[in-house]
């Protein structure tokens, strides 16, 4: 469906979604983590089957702790094939390799599955999308289960609005926001003195408050700003700046669960500048 009148409005709606979710999230702080930034470098191959139907290969590597640390390696493949002119499916799987600076090595990967629909509301040259990705992380290593579940179960959503009236650059916005399901449920914690209710309150019952791994909220507000260049059919190039507000419940337990050491909210944000190259065929 296109609308040929275009209109700037939806730029309006990004920004002030944007701040509304970053001022939610420190009205919620309890700790607040220093701002950080890092980047985001990839290069990709993305090859045509058929009309509608891409292959996806991309390699990433991470930068964090103010530019001046590696944190991760990232190889993603995915298969995305569009069913209607507005809707777009896909699947893909992402092996994660996080480095640890401490002992100069890769340990704890992670295996990653995604399955996501995008939907496109084309209008004129402006083209707003809503993108809905689930994911599933399984987590390898030696890692306490009663901090974090092996198996993490998310959801992204992401509403992208983009130009394409411009002949070789295509800038876009969107946000994102990212939901975590099985997080540990724990209805009270240590605070180094007494045990606390969520709700602040003193509790007289000590002990482990682990009610399950059903503990779902918002653990991550997305913005980013960047342009698409391509250069010709076969070549293009991404810039852009992305926003990360995070949102994290830490558990620190004992690894036998039997006595929790404190739970603490979390809040903080990081700014990433991400470049990245695709090659088509």
């Amino acid at each position: 469906m296109e609308i040929q009148s275009a209109k700037f409005w939806p730029l309006t709606v990004f920004i002030g979604l944007s701040l509304l979710f970053s001022t939610s999230l420190r009205a919620q702080t309890n700790v607040k983590d220093a701002p950080e930034f890092g980047a985001r470098i990839s290069l990709g191959l993305d090859k045509k089957i058929v009309k509608g139907l891409h292959i996806t290969l991309e390699e990433e590597a991470r930068f964090d702790n103010n530019f001046r640390g590696f944190d991760r390696l990232q190889t993603t493949l995915g298969i995305q094939y569009k069913v209607h002119n507005n809707i777009k499916l896909g699947l893909g799987y992402a092996f994660i390799a996080p480095y640890s600076p401490s002992n100069s090595t890769f340990k704890n990967m992670r295996h990653r599955l995604m399955a996501d629909i995008t939907g496109t509301l084309k209008m004129g040259n402006w083209n707003l999308s809503l993108k809905e990705r689930f994911q599933w992380t399984y987590r390898m290593g030696d890692i306490n289960l009663f901090q974090s579940p092996r198996n993490l179960l998310g959801l992204k959503s992401r509403l992208m609005l983009k130009y394409k009236g411009a002949r070789i650059v295509e800038p876009y916005v969107y946000v994102e926001v990212r939901n975590v399901f099985n997080a540990p449920a724990v209805s009270a914690y240590f605070d180094g003195t007494d045990y606390m209710t969520e709700s602040g309150a003193v509790t007289s019952d000590p002990g482990w408050f682990l009610t399950g791994y059903n503990n779902c909220y918002v653990n991550r507000v997305r913005s980013c700003l960047g342009m698409d260049v391509k250069i010709n059919k076969k070549h293009s190039l991404d810039f852009a700046f992305l926003a990360d507000y995070t949102r994290d419940k830490i558990i620190d337990a004992n690894s036998d669960g039997t006595k929790l050491k404190s739970y603490t909210k979390v809040t903080g944000f990081i700014g990433n500048i991400c470049a990245s190259y695709v090659f088509s065929f």
